[in-house]
């Protein structure tokens, strides 16, 4: 009976161990009617799922108590049609101050203070460059702010959130994902946003890894493999001829390789062509003189293609000399400092194993 009393006792404190803790969000909202409500909803895969409404009192101050058992992503909007949103990520026990104001006119919050959470913060700082994005000027701007934002906040968990902001240039922003992935995932396995970065990174060669093999044949028909490149600094260059963009970016990687080729630089051309002849006429047309062109003529099926997660092309890997990805995506001025500071570290060939 004791031990039974026992096993009970045990099995009451685990489950004590995984209830829901309670959090406090408080704070002013300013922009509104006196007496409007706010409306927080929790963000439960991906849909908006209604916990609570509170009023403001008469100095538009407002406090409510959400349960939760895990860090937890909440929506704050008012009742007016179209509202915009506030998000608030909260671990279980915090207890968050905001100082908020509503622009009726943009539909957007602001959050003009924060106490208490360092996600809720970086939230505000994100809002911030979003808010302050007017101009066409400020607006080719926000990307690279945004990215250094985050980049600095890979370790707290809203950076997870925040990253979605990206979405539709995953290419050019994978390096971000997976810094924010390697960060979080230790310590928040099952977090919804942390797993679907994880998801998006399935597959996808990122900076730090080997470079995966790319074995395909040449127009001759002669097998070319991205390992008989190692000592080298290569450009994985994914590309193809009726592609505009791959066409027009073709003279700057052409002038790359001449510039940089007798220091130890070497480009490998996967095409994702489907026509021989019309790979190699571009091919020819845009004198891309270097040796090392392939293709299965597979098109976006390309075996190459694949292996890297390529969506779109152009779309450029930069290896190092021992094989390791250090970037994806470089163009410009950013991809010769990069190819530059490679060539200049010094280099010793791996020793050779003994039979």
């Amino acid at each position: 009976m004791k031990r039974i009393i026992l096993l009970i006792a045990l099995v009451a404190g685990m489950l004590t161990g995984i209830q829901a803790q309670t959090s406090t969000l408080s704070g002013t909202l300013r922009g509104v009617p006196q007496g409007s409500k706010i409306v927080i909803s929790q963000i439960v895969k991906d849909k908006l799922k209604p916990v609570d409404t509170v009023r403001l009192d008469k100095d538009g101050d407002f406090k409510v108590k959400l349960q939760h058992k895990e860090p937890a992503y909440y929506v704050l909007q008012t009742t007016e049609q179209g509202s915009g949103m506030c998000h608030i990520l909260l671990e279980p026990k915090d207890k968050v101050k905001l100082n908020l104001v509503y622009f009726a006119d943009r539909h957007a919050f602001s959050i003009q203070s924060c106490k208490g959470s360092n996600n809720v913060e970086l939230y505000r700082q994100f809002n911030d460059l979003l808010l302050a994005a007017m101009t066409p000027e400020q607006q080719s701007q926000l990307p690279e702010r945004a990215s250094r934002l985050l980049a600095a906040n890979t370790g707290l968990l809203m950076s997870a959130f925040l990253v979605t902001f990206f979405d539709n240039n995953f290419d050019s922003y994978v390096s971000l994902y997976a810094r924010i992935h390697d960060d979080l995932m230790p310590r928040y396995p099952e977090d919804p946003f942390v797993k679907r970065i994880d998801r998006r990174l399935q597959g996808v060669v990122y900076p730090g890894m080997e470079a995966p093999e790319i074995a395909m044949n040449d127009p001759e028909g002669n097998e070319r493999r991205l390992s008989s490149l190692r000592g080298n600094v290569v450009l994985i260059d994914f590309w193809a001829s009726w592609c505009g963009p791959c066409r027009r970016e073709n003279p700057n990687v052409v002038r790359m390789y001449e510039k940089f080729h007798d220091q130890g630089f070497e480009i490998f051309s996967v095409s994702l062509d489907k026509t021989h002849d019309a790979w190699v006429r571009a091919i020819r047309d845009d004198k891309l003189s270097w040796p090392n062109h392939v293709s299965d003529l597979n098109g976006w099926t390309s075996s190459g293609g694949k292996t890297y997660g390529i969506s779109s092309v152009p779309s450029t890997i930069l290896v190092d000399r021992y094989g390791k990805v250090v970037a994806r995506n470089l163009r410009g001025a950013e991809l010769e400092r990069q190819v530059e500071k490679l060539l200049e570290q010094e280099w010793t060939p791996p020793a050779e194993e003994e039979e």
